[in-house]
């Protein structure tokens, strides 16, 4: 990759890991599903009305929008405002490869080879270090919501990959413009229309900030950039720089929050990230004989999935 793209990968990276610092910032001026559809509204207005129509049936914006923008993010922003850390969160999330390692098997047939089923394995036992860790230092409840976020990641992973989109900017957009409604219902039901009118009513700048960040620089910028990439380069070559997302989530916790990083955490991301590693860039097979090609020349975004979740953003 040429510099001035590796430095445009490396800076995705530190944005995605920084919002989860934000979103736990956010999620002191708005309930976390009020924080999530004002995300996407944030998101997909205006934008959707200069980057096209879209390029995907609707079936695939619908089907990703509710497995991404409504369960993963309405689970990781509700388990981020149980008590789970934001650093830990960037980090547990990683697993989300394991399980779109998984469901790729079950859904579209394919084998994971040895050094994917360790890397696997490896990854599992990071999860498990990395809960022993959360339940001595953050509520159980936090933890599983996140895991549970990780696994609707999987599903919406699949679902692009079958969507294949020649547009990630375009698709990504669209599908923002899914969860708006969904999780405002939702907003309204589980956190009453009190809570979310006060928390409106007080917003100030610093909660301006938040949403524009994590609409416009995490969502728009990040995707986009990372999309654009992704058409210039193999999966195979962007996809490690997502790896970088939970050092960077981790460490500007621990110097914006406070957050401890203990040494349990530390090793539980070398198990989570070397895991994700094996598991995400390790070619898997067809069931079919056939064998996907991670480094095919000029992948769109849907070849970020054959790697099963490694050229997949990575951000909250």
């Amino acid at each position: 990759m040429r510099p001035v793209h590796t430095a445009i990968a490396v800076l995705v990276a530190a944005v995605w890991g920084f919002n989860f610092v934000v979103i736990e910032i956010g999620l002191g001026h708005f309930p976390p599903l009020l924080l999530s559809a004002l995300r996407f509204l944030v998101a997909a207005l205006p934008a959707v009305f200069f980057v096209g129509p879209p390029k995907v049936a609707w079936k695939w914006i619908i089907g990703v929008g509710l497995a991404l923008g409504v369960a993963k993010f309405g689970l990781l922003f509700t388990g981020m405002a149980s008590g789970m850390p934001a650093g830990l969160s960037s980090l547990v999330l990683q697993i989300q490869a394991v399980f779109t390692a998984v469901i790729a098997a079950v859904v579209l047939g394919e084998r994971p080879g040895r050094v994917r089923v360790f890397g696997m394995g490896v990854a599992l036992v990071g999860i498990v270090v990395a809960a022993v860790d959360g339940g001595t230092g953050g509520p159980v409840f936090g933890f599983v919501l996140v895991v549970a976020a990780a696994a609707c990641w999987g599903v919406s992973n699949v679902l692009t990959r079958r969507a294949a989109p020649p547009d990630a900017l375009n698709f990504m957009v669209w599908v923002c413009t899914v969860p708006v409604l969904p999780l405002f219902a939702l907003s309204l039901l589980f956190e009453g229309p009190e809570r979310d009118l006060a928390a409106l009513r007080g917003l100030d700048w610093s909660g301006v900030g938040v949403i524009g960040y994590v609409a416009w620089v995490s969502t728009v910028f990040g995707f986009g950039a990372w999309g654009y990439l992704l058409r210039r380069y193999p999966a195979s070559a962007v996809a490690p720089f997502s790896l970088l997302v939970p050092v960077f989530g981790m460490s500007s916790a621990a110097l914006v929050l406070g957050e401890s990083v203990s040494g349990l955490r530390w090793v539980a991301a070398v198990l989570l990230v070397g895991g994700v590693a094996l598991t995400s860039l390790a070619p898997a097979r067809l069931s079919g004989g056939g064998s996907p090609a991670a480094g095919a020349a000029s992948p769109g975004p849907s070849d970020s999935l054959r790697t099963s979740g490694a050229g997949a953003p990575r951000s909250a």
